[in-house]
């Protein structure tokens, strides 16, 4: 690939591309991520479960020089993810009636970016984490308009990285890894200082893959 075609960098693009998703009926049906059979043995098993549903909202930016997607930076004393780079999201709760709704109200608390700005128009494969998640990407338009509001509680700062840039290939770096003394590869994105690694990076390579029908 030596870049994206300019249908799947537009609004109207990417509607049709995901206008025949749907919601998981249930939300522990995972995906196994690209490339398993290379991971150590521990990090596959941690796969396995048991898992505990969650979403995240892969916000899609509309800006005049064109489609970004928001990331955030998560604050180091969490539990889960502490430091990495995510999307906005969490776990399902009991008042959340499904996992839609849990990354919608999740985005809104991490970023202050509202429900009803957020115009759904499609879901990704649900993707297990090795900290124990099912984890469904929710993909969203937002328009023009909201200022962030980051919970510094949950959140260090959200960034910000061009549709094109995810969209393209030659962008993916395969960086070695070592977990409980074996080593293998993963791939990365690496975009104006900040490193996107680990279960965000594979469900970006998710979302090109399905955007350019690979």
């Amino acid at each position: 690939m030596t870049g994206a075609p300019d249908d799947k960098l537009t609004v109207r693009g990417l509607r049709a591309r995901f206008a025949d998703t749907q919601l998981p009926k249930d939300p522990l049906d995972v995906v196994m991520p690209p490339g398993l059979s290379r991971w150590p043995y521990r990090m596959q098993e941690k796969l396995e479960g048991p898992l505990k549903p969650a979403g995240v909202l892969v916000p899609l930016m509309q800006r005049e020089e064109g489609l970004s997607i928001l990331l955030t930076q998560r604050a180091t004393h969490l539990k889960h993810h502490a430091g990495q780079v995510s999307f906005p999201g969490g776990s399902l709760e009991p008042h959340d009636p499904d996992v839609r709704a849990a990354a919608l109200r999740e985005t809104h608390e991490e970023v202050g970016i509202e429900p009803h700005r957020v115009d759904v128009i499609g879901f990704l494969g649900t993707m297990p984490t090795i900290t124990g998640f099912a984890v469904t990407p929710v993909i969203g338009l937002i328009g023009e308009g909201p200022d962030l509001v980051v919970d510094h509680t949950e959140v260090d700062y959200a960034f910000e990285v061009p549709l094109v840039h995810v969209l393209d290939e030659r962008n993916d770096r395969l960086v070695d890894r070592e977990y409980e003394g074996r080593r293998f590869s993963m791939i990365e994105f690496h975009y104006g200082g900040e490193r996107i690694w680990g279960a965000t990076a594979y469900m970006l390579v998710a979302f090109r893959k399905f955007v350019l029908n690979k």
